[in-house]
């Protein structure tokens, strides 16, 4: 579907990087944005998806079901007499994720108007239901609701929530955004509601995702770097007194700065996975030959990418940042091309999200930041994340379901105004 826009409720793009991303557009031959309340054209107005954004997609998740499988081998033998009680599930997961990808790439992305508030509340009982005590407790923090025998993990859906806002507020007040209490400080407030309840799981992890999610869809629409400066040197300090005056996080942290002395207690499980990656070696020792899914807890959850780099080596996880570098790209381009503001900040979020998530994971299987419990996008085991994440997955192939036919849409309304028969000719003489 298209949405069309007449001369007199077309509106002024943001200024800053959203100008740069709506002249990039231009360059395609996009119209300007349509407005929220623009009407869809007839069905059967939208394109093919992505098919390079789709493939990875379908890679990671293939892949994840298979390092799930050989670092859970143990522990399910062990806990459940059975070495496939992971895999069985993981492949559940998978199967209905990339369902739901599908189905969410075959629904317009502009449905989302009126869906983002209801979706944005919704999630944030969810979270406060986390915290007022129907959290289902896990490693000491209560960041599960149980529906039965499933588990949910709001803070996931968190993050899409609140990039799909993001992404219609943005939209809607174009220049706006340069301003303080119009722009800047509602998007904050919000942000900030849902960081205090995933850390009241807690969940600080996740919070900090949020925080960076929120500066870079700031930053992306225009609004002032000083602003975004000084709210981040904020956050830095928050997030600092935080750690200080917690004392389990303060004695984390400790620990990862002085992991060797450490490595039998609280840095346990970092030390371990750098061992793993140090003993995979260029190439790797081989897929399912990994011995530290012996001594490394939960493996094939948080740490899964010390398991890839132990078994697949440098080389296994230079392809995996390539895969995760490849779908961002994708992504953006699917910004660049899409037909208005919204589907172009939607696209631009949820490809941070996934940039984000992955690159924190990654730096923390290596011991570059302290143990964070981040999922690693598409490849750890878990429902919650998966399925959550391949939704996301879902709507920023919508958006690129758009960008083409929107650009062909664009260049046949401007022909007659912008390209006159004569300036063919002109252009061929020249």
């Amino acid at each position: 579907m298209t949405y069309s826009v007449s001369p007199d409720r077309s509106r002024r793009a943001p200024s800053g990087v959203g100008a740069t991303l709506r002249n990039m557009r231009r360059t395609v031959g996009l119209q300007l944005a349509a407005p929220l309340d623009a009407r869809p054209s007839p069905p059967g107005g939208t394109g093919p998806v992505d098919v390079v954004l789709a493939a990875v997609l379908v890679a990671l998740v293939g892949f994840g079901v298979v390092m799930v499988y050989t670092a859970s081998a143990v522990q399910a033998t062990v806990q459940y007499h059975d070495a496939q009680f992971f895999l069985k599930r993981q492949t559940a997961y998978a199967v209905s994720a990339l369902l739901l990808a599908w189905a969410a790439s075959r629904v317009d992305y502009h449905r989302l108007y009126k869906l983002t508030y209801p979706v944005l509340g919704a999630v944030g009982i969810l979270l406060a239901m986390c915290v007022v005590g129907f959290g289902h407790s896990g490693g000491g923090a209560a960041r599960w609701l149980s529906v039965g025998p499933v588990h949910v993990q709001p803070a996931e859906m968190a993050k899409v929530a609140l990039v799909i806002w993001l992404a219609y507020s943005l939209a809607k007040k174009a220049e706006r955004v340069k301003t303080f209490t119009v722009g800047f400080l509602p998007h904050l407030i919000v942000a900030g509601v849902y960081m205090l309840l995933c850390l009241k799981q807690p969940d600080f992890g996740s919070a900090v995702v949020l925080l960076l999610l929120t500066f870079t869809m700031l930053f992306v629409a225009g609004a002032k770097v000083g602003y975004i400066l000084g709210a981040s040197i904020l956050g830095a300090a928050a997030g600092a007194a935080l750690v200080r005056f917690r004392e389990y996080r303060y004695e984390r942290f400790l620990a990862w700065l002085h992991m060797d002395q450490h490595r039998q207690d609280l840095a346990y499980q970092p030390f371990q996975s750098v061992m793993s990656f140090g003993s995979g070696g260029p190439t790797g020792v081989g897929l399912g030959r990994g011995l530290q899914t012996l001594y490394l807890p939960e493996a094939h959850t948080d740490f899964v990418a010390a398991i890839i780099g132990e078994e697949l080596g440098f080389l296994g996880v230079a392809l995996l940042c390539a895969a995760y570098l490849l779908l961002v790209a994708r992504g953006v381009r699917a910004a660049l091309r899409a037909p208005d503001d919204f589907g172009a900040f939607l696209a631009f979020g949820l490809s941070a999200m996934f940039g984000v998530q992955a690159l924190v994971n990654l730096a923390v299987a290596l011991a570059i930041l302290p143990t964070k419990g981040l999922t690693l996008p598409f490849v750890s085991f878990g429902g919650s994340s998966l399925i959550v994440n391949a939704v996301a997955a879902g709507i920023l192939l919508n958006v690129s379901r758009q960008a083409d036919h929107g650009e062909r849409q664009a260049v046949r309304e401007q022909e007659p105004e912008s390209m006159p028969p004569s300036s063919f000719a002109a252009d061929g003489e020249a």
